[in-house]
């Protein structure tokens, strides 16, 4: 039998997966070696959605009104100054 190959988690899913670990870390009832793997967990959740909005971020443009685009930047974007 194969196995199928999972696509990976949304950005919905990831955030709501990091939801779900804050409000068990916060209930402090979990033992030690959980809280640590479920910390760990968040990490790499955290992590995922910074990526992805980076990425998404990066993907936004502004159509002028010529038609030539140009990089969405936020005021006060630290990277639009790079």
């Amino acid at each position: 039998m194969k196995k199928e190959k999972r696509a990976a988690p949304s950005f919905e899913e990831r955030m709501q997966r990091l939801q779900e670990i804050v409000a068990l870390l916060e209930k402090g009832e979990l033992p030690l070696e959980e809280s640590v793997a479920l910390y760990k967990e968040a990490t790499a959740c955290s992590k995922d959605c910074r990526l992805l909005l980076e990425q998404a971020r990066n993907e936004l443009r502004i159509v002028q009104a010529d038609g030539t685009t140009q990089p969405f930047v936020l005021s006060g974007d630290e990277e639009a100054s790079s």
